[in-house]
């Protein structure tokens, strides 16, 4: 690149990657002087300069739509011709949601802005955060396009460079994170950014490609979500009290849900949504796979998302919820790659 200005911005929310171990307990240190960007400088010998933002110091589980709304208000007003990219510090427990909705709202973004977070606080020999955070000084180093990423090692392997909107949630109990499919955008490889080719990711030259924005771009919370496993019971679910503006149903693997007996069958639950006016959404839905006879006919009767994680399916729905869009429009768009098809 020719235009390097050897300059990042660093936006730092809290999450691990900012807390310190006190007596076994893990909480928030205040820092006016960064230690993540200190350990970087004694790790790592370049020439790049940091300026630091602080909108926020919150666990990320904390996180409230007036925290996202303030931490994209910090992204909006930095002035991106200064900049060759954006480090974002964020925690590790709602770090999928909050890289799902940035990859919506900042997809037609001219430089790259790209999430870290860690396991463990930086005082703690197991932390990932700084490996994470070179990795995506390197992903910026490296590129010459925009777009909303996320750099995460899992034990025992490389420095992966994620599409925010593919990232999908944390395993349980090791919080490791990988992209949908396993099909991650690229990886930190001696201390340089290689992308994976795969047919399922895009190239780099549809990186560099402009890209329309998100007409959604607020947030609305009257949404339930329900995952499904065995025996689940629809009955519980009854909104005599609160009435929510959407249900999202988590479908198992195979797209498919309980659709017989009484308090288990989804069509059931999903009569009675349809009495109350709420729309009912359920992802995910390969469109490649072949349909089961258990979920024939259900994709007439509720919205269906096709080729997308479940979590973006979320993001979708609250921003279209939010923004006084059509829900079935802002899943059928695809504004940075989250589509897998």
């Amino acid at each position: 690149m020719n235009d390097k200005k050897n300059r990042i911005c660093v936006i730092f929310t809290g999450g691990t990657i900012g807390c310190q171990s006190f007596g076994g307990i893990v909480d928030l240190k205040h820092e006016s002087k960064s230690l993540l960007i200190e350990k970087y400088k004694q790790a790592y010998d370049n020439n790049i300069e940091f300026d630091e933002l602080r909108p926020l110091n919150i666990l990320s589980e904390n996180m409230q739509p007036s925290d996202l709304e303030v931490m994209a208000d910090c992204v909006r007003k930095v002035d991106k011709k200064k900049y060759d990219g954006i480090i974002l510090t964020h925690g590790t427990d709602t770090l999928c949601f909050t890289a799902n909705l940035f990859s919506q709202i900042f997809c037609d973004i001219a430089i790259p802005i790209v999430f870290v977070s860690a396991l463990y606080p930086l005082d703690d020999e197991r932390s990932n955060g700084l490996i994470n955070f070179a990795g995506a000084v390197s992903m910026i180093e490296s590129v010459d396009y925009g777009g909303v990423f996320v750099s995460f090692c899992n034990y025992g392997e490389n420095c992966k460079i994620h599409l925010a909107s593919r990232l999908i949630s944390a395993t349980q109990i090791n919080g490791e994170y990988d992209s949908i499919l396993k099909v991650h955008f690229g990886e930190i490889i001696d201390g340089k950014f290689i992308w994976v080719k795969n047919p399922l990711n895009p190239g780099e030259e549809q990186l560099r490609l402009k890209r329309k924005s998100c007409k959604a771009q607020r947030l609305c919370t009257d949404m339930v979500t329900i995952q499904a496993h065995s025996l689940l019971n629809f009955d519980y679910y009854r909104f005599t009290e609160v009435r929510p503006k959407a249900v999202m149903v988590q479908l198992y693997h195979s797209g498919t849900v309980c659709t017989q007996g009484k308090e288990a069958n989804f069509k059931n639950f999903l009569s009675y949504c349809k009495k109350l006016g709420i729309e009912v959404v359920i992802a995910p839905i390969d469109s490649r796979a072949k349909i089961y006879e258990s979920a024939l006919g259900l994709t007439d009767e509720c919205i269906a998302a096709y080729d997308i994680s479940f979590e973006m399916a979320t993001t979708k729905v609250l921003l279209a919820l939010g923004s006084g869009v059509s829900i079935e429009g802002e899943l059928g768009e695809n504004y940075f790659f989250e589509k897998l098809q």
